[in-house]
């Protein structure tokens, strides 16, 4: 642990203090909030669809030099304003989507048959925690700012945010490093397109056993072929996708084939009628329920959603814990240290401009305004004097988890920063302290949710931040308009984030049992840590879960931590579809070829390497996101998304090739793709 009383190391920034060159430009603020939405609305439909996200910071530096340099140029400066701005979307977007989701999986409501939470999960509810959160995790930094970027400088790295300043001072060679980029992004909006708007390369190929074999039975291997799922792989590396792949198998070739060989089908399906799944057992029903011959369809499916859901559940919250107390003393020191350096260092502001921060006072009076503005807004859940008491939560908690965010990502790097211990953490305080109160209501639910939402939005945010400082410490940028540059791109992601969760939600009546069903929880975008949050809070105030199959997630994610491998990761992998993650593990299995043909040393997923073969799938993630998220959008139109759909090549391709050669040449295309990554991977940068 870094001594917080060691000297300040002596740093010479890039660009000198006494240098006066174009920084905070109309141009740089435009094209970083350019890149704020576009971001912002990808990292949504990553997250949504993964439970994973990946930095921002680096591939908009790459894209920032090159674009900026055909608006006329730029200071390296403006490149840092760019990236400092547009990183807000990629943080906030992963707290939002982590933890808000959540609101439509709460107690169901009795006389609506909806979630309590449901009529939060609205586009100003959405907006208002991810600004308030987005905000509070940057002000919070403006005095820790002089405590753990400038006084810990020997002793917090913060690898992204070293990184990337390394690529800004390296701004000459950014035409090269952004064509790579640029390339996998047209590769993967050229392949995305062929997948989902003309179908000509299958979604998830796959193969499930028979239901009713008597050795194997609805064992199950696909894989959602997508560009990004690829790019993420390769991004994260062979480690931590090995781990992620091995949660999915364990899941979808052990534990469902086992429940499937001794529970009885007629147990499955009242199962699903308690979770809300099936209507009726005497009506047919989701997973090609057949109440006459009491048989499923989809019995892998059927089995996923009433039991392997929540085992994984409960190991997403046990990994999210252990990885909590392993940091535990970390935590303590952590904060211990900020504190010690925030007395010591918060000096007077300085007439140095690499010196110069927003004044302490308004983080003061941001995190007072952030409490009224909790307890006066009526679309937020509870009455004013609970909403009151909300805002004193998530500030008093904020400042914690703020505090001890920054300091980590500054040791082990934003990808390994806990969020979801500390937001777990956070829910368990804020429900045991409602449980104190009485308030175990139904209604109490949504504003425990709250809390926890903010909490993670800010931890999250603090932890980019914190990088994009290091990054501005660096080349020698003025602190106050990077931390004014943030909060911009606090306001401009909140706006793009809750209108593009809403799109990619799309709620439409059933039919068959006239309830409101969202895309956000189904196959499509199963958002675990939403649904994870969601679990907590119900198990803690209404004491409705089933523990034994949550207690078995658990023990899974014990038994993981004692063989010496992340239990968070592993949990994960559990709880989504193998089809999401067994592409995942195809990227990260290229990125270990390539690194042992290459003779480097495995990635450790902090994002710090700008080598072509993760600017390639930076490139393959953002096209792939994008494209998704665009066809998303057209489908908001029903007849805008009918016409779409009438481009559809499936049924002849099918009736060429037959299901399986469809499927198989959907398998070849994914195959070429992996080996155009792998080449570019293994082709030396021109510097």
């Amino acid at each position: 642990m870094a001594d917080a009383g060691a000297p300040v190391v002596e740093h010479k920034p890039y660009v000198p203090d006494e240098a006066r060159v174009p920084e905070f430009t109309p141009k740089a603020i435009a094209v970083g909030a350019f890149f704020g939405l576009v971001f912002g609305a990808s990292t949504v439909y990553l997250a949504l669809k993964a439970g994973l996200t990946v930095s921002a910071s680096i591939p908009i530096a790459v894209l920032a030099i090159s674009l900026l340099k055909k608006l006329g140029g730029s200071t390296i400066l403006e490149n840092n304003i760019v990236q400092t701005i547009g990183s807000a979307g990629e943080s906030i977007a992963a707290g939002v989507v982590f933890t808000l989701p959540g609101f439509l999986f709460l107690a169901v409501d009795p006389s609506t048959r909806q979630s309590v939470g449901a009529s939060y999960f609205s586009y100003w509810t959405i907006f208002t925690l991810a600004l308030l959160g987005g905000m509070l995790g940057v002000l919070m930094m403006v005095p820790l700012r002089r405590a753990l970027i400038v006084k810990e400088h020997g002793n917090l790295p913060y690898p992204e945010g070293t990184a990337c300043a390394q690529v800004l001072i390296a701004g000459e060679r950014g035409g090269e490093m952004a064509r790579t980029a640029y390339m996998g992004l047209g590769f993967a909006t050229v392949y995305a397109v062929l997948q989902q708007i003309l179908k000509v390369i299958a979604e998830v190929p796959g193969y499930v056993t028979n239901a009713s074999s008597r050795i194997f039975p609805a064992a199950t291997v696909n894989a959602s072929i997508t560009p990004e799922y690829l790019g993420v792989g390769y991004i994260i590396g062979p480690r931590i996708a090995g781990v992620l792949v091995s949660g999915g198998v364990l899941a979808w070739v052990g534990i469902i084939p086992l429940i499937a060989s001794l529970v009885p089908t007629d147990t499955i399906a009242t199962q699903l009628v308690k979770l809300g799944y099936l209507s009726d057992l005497a009506k047919p029903g989701n997973y090609g329920w057949n109440p006459a011959t009491h048989t499923f369809a989809e019995l892998n499916r059927a089995i996923y959603y009433a039991y392997v859901r929540q085992i994984g559940a409960g190991a997403v919250a046990a990994g999210g814990f252990i990885t909590l107390l392993k940091t535990l003393p970390t935590i303590v020191s952590s904060f211990k240290g900020s504190l010690a350096s925030l007395r010591g260092g918060a000096a007077a502001a300085s007439a140095k401009r690499t010196e110069q921060d927003l004044p302490l006072g308004v983080t003061v009076l941001g995190s007072l305004a952030l409490v009224g503005i909790m307890a006066v807004l009526p679309f937020l859940p509870g009455n004013f004097a609970g909403r009151l008491l909300l805002g004193v939560l998530i500030v008093v908690f904020g400042f914690f988890f703020v505090t001890v965010a920054s300091r980590i990502v500054g040791l082990i790097g934003t990808s390994s920063n806990p969020v979801s211990g500390m937001t777990i953490a956070t829910l368990m305080a804020t429900c045991l302290l409602f449980l104190a109160l009485g308030w175990t209501d139904d209604m109490y639910q949504p504003m425990a949710l709250c809390v926890g939402g903010m909490v993670c939005i800010a931890a999250a945010n603090a932890g980019a931040t914190s990088q994009d400082l290091k990054t501005g410490y660096l080349v020698g940028a003025t602190p106050k308009y990077q931390q004014i540059g943030l909060l911009i791109g606090v306001v401009v992601a909140a706006a793009v984030i809750g209108f593009t969760i809403q799109v990619l939600d799309k709620p439409t009546v059933d039919a068959a049992t006239g309830l409101v069903r969202h895309q956000i929880g189904t196959e499509a975008f199963p958002a675990p840590q939403g649904t994870l949050m969601a679990t907590l809070i119900r198990g803690l105030l209404s004491q409705n879960l089933d523990w034994q199959f949550v207690l078995v997630g658990v023990f899974l994610a014990v038994t993981i931590e004692l063989c010496g491998v992340s239990p968070l990761s592993f949990a994960v992998g559990a709880y989504l579809p193998l089809s999401t993650t067994l592409p995942i593990f195809v990227g990260g299995a290229i990125k270990g070829i390539v690194d042992r043909r290459s003779g480097a040393k495995t990635s450790g997923g902090h994002g710090d390497d700008v080598g072509a073969g993760s600017l390639f799938a930076t490139g393959l993630v953002a096209g792939g996101t994008l494209t998704g998220t665009v066809v998303a959008f057209l489908h908001w139109s029903d007849k805008v998304g009918k016409a779409v759909d009438s481009l559809s090549l499936h049924a002849m391709l099918t009736r060429g090739l037959g299901e399986g050669g469809y499927e198989v040449l959907g398998v070849v295309c994914f195959a070429v793709m992996g080996l155009l990554l792998y080449q570019i991977a293994r082709r030396p940068l021109r510097l």
